[in-house]
């Protein structure tokens, strides 16, 4: 039922989330259609202007400016040739050279003010050459001369084709960012309630605890019982729930790192388990360094991690007969600490999710334990945990790297 809850919590995120990007993704392709219809119109009009403007010269040029036609020459000039001050146009000959120079034969070109003729004119061969990627040319008759005009976008088009792209660059930044916020919320609530349980739990084991010492030292002064072997064990597990009780407390604080000796540590949990595991599964160390193996460790938290890869290591047998290998070496100012069993392996289809939190093979457990460990050794100790090599039937290792 745990793990159930926690996997169907996850995913009600992960599709909340993959919602929002979906949403986002119909809004941009909307905005993108639309705008690039906009365009569309737009650039129709503008050629709609440079063919009217074409004709406007043709007319100027064919038409006598006394009387009345003077006057419709003015009006042409005045409305339709000074109007046009957006759309930049050479007018060239039936070779693609300009007829005349610079400022005679182009409009809405801008020339830099102190630009020599020679300049200008390789300006102009550089907006030509833009102008016959975007349109065909506009043939006129011009004098009886067979001339064309070159135009390309004005600056608003240009920057109205572009818009859509800025607007999902905007949209994609939003979406990210609220993505971000969300996630570190969540992680953040997430943090604030397994802090709280921990630091309650820690609270609740501390009675029974007192308790068992209490006992422990009773049956320790009864001499019936105070060669019983029973007694040390039970001093060792008490021990192990009070270092289980000290690592619910420190939860949520930033644990102290100190230099320990993991050929110890390593030896101190084989033959802590041992004695608590199937007698059908047997439990070995080889360290290829000499003792000590110094490592900066949170001593606590590091055997948890150990401790709960072999309990793993112990259930993927099933209650049949195995091995748990535990190997450490030095590599490179490393330390590399393999968990090695002859379980049952992990499927390919699960080798991505056995740290996702609530991911668990097993019918009970919150499916935490993994998680934890990963966060354990890479936020807490800035190393490496992951899956080494599983094949199904055979047995997985985990990987651990730490800084030597």
């Amino acid at each position: 039922m745990k793990q159930n809850f926690l996997i169907n919590l996850s995913n009600d995120k992960s599709q909340t989330k993959i919602l929002a990007i979906l949403i986002a993704l119909l809004i941009g392709s909307a905005s993108v259609f639309y705008t690039n219809y906009i365009v569309k119109k737009l650039a129709e009009h503008e050629r709609q202007e440079i063919e009217l403007y074409a004709k406007a010269l043709e007319i100027i040029t064919s038409t006598d400016s006394d009387n009345d036609e003077g006057v419709a020459i003015n009006f042409i000039t005045e409305q339709i040739i000074k109007k046009n001050d957006m759309i930049p146009a050479i007018i060239t000959d039936a070779h693609d050279n300009p007829v005349s120079t610079a400022s005679a034969s182009s409009i809405n070109i801008d020339f830099p003010s102190k630009a020599t003729e020679e300049e200008k004119k390789e300006i102009m061969y550089e907006e030509l050459e833009v102008m016959k990627s975007q349109h065909p040319p506009i043939e006129i008759n011009l004098a009886g001369l067979q001339q064309r005009i070159f135009y390309r976008n004005s600056d608003v088009l240009f920057q109205l084709q572009y818009y859509p792209y800025v607007q999902l660059s905007v949209i994609g930044v939003f979406v990210w960012l609220t993505y971000l916020a969300f996630s570190s919320s969540r992680r953040a609530e997430q943090n604030r309630v397994w802090v709280g349980l921990a630091k309650e739990t820690a609270h609740q084991l501390g009675t029974p605890i007192s308790s068992l010492m209490a006992w422990i030292e009773y049956f320790k002064s009864d001499p019936q019982f105070s060669h019983n072997e029973a007694i040390p064990e039970l001093e060792k597990d008490v021990h192990k729930l009070e270092m289980i009780t000290a690592r619910f407390s420190n939860i949520g604080s930033v644990p102290t790192l100190t230099e320990e000796n993991l050929h110890e540590i390593l030896n101190n949990i084989i033959n802590y388990l041992q004695s608590r595991i199937s007698s059908k599964v047997k439990l070995h160390l080889d360290a290829d360094s000499p003792n000590p193996a110094p490592a900066k460790i949170n001593r606590h938290l590091f055997e948890w991690v150990i401790e709960n890869l072999c309990k793993n290591a112990v259930d993927s047998m099933s209650g049949g007969s195995g091995e748990i290998m535990i190997t450490l070496r030095n590599q490179t100012n490393k330390w590399i600490i393999d968990v090695s069993d002859t379980g049952k392996g992990i499927s390919k289809a699960n080798l991505k999710k056995v740290f996702d939190p609530g991911f668990s093979t097993k019918k009970r457990g919150w499916g935490l334990g993994l998680t934890l460990a990963k966060r354990i050794i890479e936020n807490y100790h800035q190393g490496k945990i992951f899956v080494k090599s599983s094949e199904p039937n055979k047995g997985t290792t985990f990987r651990i790297v730490l800084n030597s």
